[in-house]
């Protein structure tokens, strides 16, 4: 879909407050759209669509409680060399 914005204006931003049980996400990332679409499909009390902007962007309210943000650590050279090498083993295989 052709919007006229360019990569850097198609942001996710996610808003909540310390009041309210609910948290605001507006996205353009395609697979987060199809995970809110689907969550809200399947949970429709925890999470409902409340606008589309026509230019590829969503917003939904979602259940506070259903927001989680994950950090990962960046992987170590061992880390790397080791999946690197059982990636092209798994390769040799099929």
């Amino acid at each position: 879909m052709k919007t006229g914005l360019t990569k850097k204006q198609k942001v996710t931003e996610v808003y909540y407050n310390a009041k309210d049980p609910t948290a605001e996400v507006y996205t353009h990332d395609t697979k987060l759209k199809k995970r809110l679409l689907e969550y809200a499909a399947k949970f429709p009390e925890l999470c409902q669509q409340t606008d589309d902007d026509e230019q590829g962007g969503l917003r939904f309210e979602i259940d506070k409680s259903r927001i989680s943000i994950r950090l990962t650590a960046p992987y170590s050279e061992e880390r790397k060399q080791a999946a690197s090498q059982l990636a092209r083993q798994t390769k040799n295989f099929q």
